[in-house]
């Protein structure tokens, strides 16, 4: 009798499974008719079944929001959010006249060390990269979660700061993810960080990810050194674009 081929899981198999997502605070539409999504993003979340999960628009806290809506979550969004067994790190992007948000990560593999820089670059934006170390398999990966500006120069310059931070935090054989919501859908950010080691999965077919209902462009991305890209996809339907105004990306790396 010929043996079945066994499927291993995903975190014994060399595969390295990476979403980001951008959740729009867990909150959808404005005033009166706005709903909380929070709880069907926890699901989303949990199907997307990636190792690292990098979520930008995340809320600690909120105090107009956790009065209006009865059913707000006790913890905050990045704790709320992360599946059983999964660590979560977050550091505070902006802060608001009812509180604050920023950049998440949830991984399924043990957590090493976390920080945060200031990568804002005017007084009217509030922006940050989060940097954790991660221990998949036996080696340390490094994953930055970032969100660009609003203002094509000012996430140029960003870039540039983030090519320092890494230049300065991330030793120069450690494989790297670097994932987020770049704000950004033309070739001259993929040049530059082409121009320090940072790539793509490069599909024929585009991975539009922006505005989630009739997505246009593509503002999300992964970009990694030292590991090997596989496959690039994004999760479409209803069910989707309903939870937030971007939908999630997911990328395979080949660790």
């Amino acid at each position: 009798m010929t043996a079945l081929p066994i499927e291993l899981p995903a975190e014994h198999s060399g595969i390295l499974r990476v979403a980001t997502y951008n959740i729009h605070k867990g909150v959808q539409g404005l005033g009166p008719v706005r709903r909380l999504e929070i709880h069907n993003l926890g699901l989303a979340v949990e199907q997307l079944d990636a190792d690292i999960v990098c979520l930008q628009e995340v809320r600690r806290l909120n105090r107009k929001e956790a009065a209006y809506f009865k059913r707000w979550p006790r913890v905050s969004q990045a704790e709320y959010l992360a599946p059983e067994g999964y660590d979560s790190v977050y550091r505070t992007n902006a802060w608001t006249r009812h509180g604050e948000h920023g950049n998440a990560l949830l991984s399924r593999w043990p957590v090493i060390g976390h920080q945060h820089e200031d990568i804002s670059d005017h007084r009217f934006e509030q922006r940050g990269l989060l940097h954790v170390e991660v221990e998949v398999q036996g080696r340390r990966v490094h994953a930055i979660v970032v969100h660009l500006g609003l203002i094509p120069g000012s996430r140029l310059r960003q870039v540039v700061q983030l090519q320092r931070f890494i230049e300065r935090e991330v030793p120069g054989g450690a494989p790297l993810v670097v994932a987020g919501d770049f704000n950004d859908w033309g070739p001259q950010i993929k040049r530059m960080l082409a121009g320090f080691g940072l790539y793509e999965h490069e599909d024929t077919a585009r991975t539009l990810t922006y505005p989630a209902r009739l997505p246009m462009v593509q503002l999300d991305h992964v970009y990694v050194r030292g590991l090997t890209p596989l496959s690039l996809q994004v999760p479409r339907g209803r069910i989707w674009w309903r939870m937030s105004d971007h939908l999630p990306l997911i990328a395979e790396f080949r660790l």
